[in-house]
């Protein structure tokens, strides 16, 4: 099937909804919260053109609960949010991990904790590669950093979660989901029903045993099973999905770990790396979870530092430490309140980097 793809200039909200009706998306509910609003706006009016379902919940628990019930009954389905909305929405996709359902959640961060503002920020990353919710389960997590793999990542999400029977979230931030740029868009097909062997069954159907879809597993060793398999399945996702790319010398002083609309004002700082007189490489995650240890690790025992660039008080950077495991020293430029470094900003603590590292500074 050809995947010619028709250009357009949107914003990264609407190539999020367009990625995600390519993805197979015909169920969306949500609650509208800033920055993501442009998102349900736009699949209320396109789903129902593609014989979709569009639905405004009462609220973020409720919209991720008709999330949970559309999964059981197979479809492809998927709600976007902002942080405090997405925090609502803990406990209903806890419930989901326990009873082993994929769906797609795009959180648009926002400034925080609180109800903070609807400016930039990456505070919600522990939320996202921490949870989801309580117990053990967590969501398998993607970072764009344009608005073109915002379209792409969201229709690659749908097939990671059917994939690992998990939630996959797509993390992005306010000005992602604002910014318009150009975008080569997938174009939209007819999609065949997923196969979902676990999903309810028709009460007249002879091609399968009904199923009871359920989170709440009194006997300890079924429990234990649910998690092992949940374990089983983000290990495979290690080994299959990891993703991260990089930009630089080959032969860096000080190797930059960033991800989102942080890596962009890396990849500048990377590029002015004769004004800051040090070899620079830029890491940049795609996943967070699954996290990509080995190649942080290896870049870790060929330079002289580590500077972590994130708009928190300090998240990612854990995170990077675990991988780097003393191997050399880890340094953080973190901003919050939904302030952003400039590439100066970046280029001159790489400087200070670098001289506390040793590095002869040109």
């Amino acid at each position: 099937m050809s995947e010619e793809r028709r250009r357009a200039f949107i914003s990264g909200n609407e190539a999020t909804a367009e990625g995600g009706i390519a993805g197979g998306c015909r169920h969306f509910f949500g609650y509208p919260i800033t920055p993501q609003n442009k998102i349900p706006e736009y699949m209320s009016e396109h789903l129902p053109l593609i014989g979709g379902v569009y639905l405004q919940a009462e609220s973020e628990v409720a919209a991720i609960n008709m999330v949970y019930g559309a999964s059981a009954a197979g479809a492809r389905v998927m709600t976007t949010s902002s942080s405090p909305g997405i925090a609502l929405m803990q406990e209903g996709l806890s419930y989901m991990l326990g009873a082993e359902l994929p769906a797609v959640l795009v959180n648009m961060v926002r400034g925080g904790p609180g109800l903070g503002n609807i400016a930039v920020a990456q505070s919600d990353y522990w939320l996202a590669t921490r949870g989801a919710g309580h117990g053990d389960g967590r969501c398998i997590t993607l970072t764009p950093y344009s608005v073109q793999e915002l379209h792409d990542f969201t229709a690659r999400a749908f097939e990671i979660a059917d994939r690992y029977q998990n939630i996959t979230m797509v993390l992005a931030d306010a000005i992602l989901a604002s910014m318009m740029e150009p975008c080569e868009l997938i174009p939209r097909r007819e999609m065949d029903p997923p196969d979902r062997p676990y999903a309810v069954g028709p009460h007249d159907s002879a091609e399968r045993e009904r199923n009871i879809v359920n989170s709440l597993w009194v006997d300890f060793d079924v429990m234990e099973a649910v998690n092992l398999r949940n374990e089983e399945r983000y290990a495979r996702a290690a080994a299959e999905i990891t993703d991260w790319d990089e930009f630089g010398s080959d032969d860096p002083q000080i190797l930059l770990c960033a991800y989102g609309i942080s890596a962009r004002i890396c990849e500048s700082a990377v590029m002015r790396a004769e004004e800051a007189g040090v070899r620079m490489r830029l890491l940049r995650p795609k996943t967070v979870f699954p996290f990509p240890t080995q190649p942080i690790r290896e870049w870790a025992e060929r330079v002289d530092a580590v500077l972590v660039v994130e708009l928190s008080m300090g998240q990612f950077v854990e995170d990077v430490r675990l991988a780097v495991e003393g191997r050399c020293p880890v340094d953080l430029l973190g901003r919050a309140g939904g302030n952003m470094p400039s590439v100066t900003d970046v280029v001159n603590r790489v400087r200070e980097v670098a001289t506390k590292a040793g590095v002869s500074v040109g």
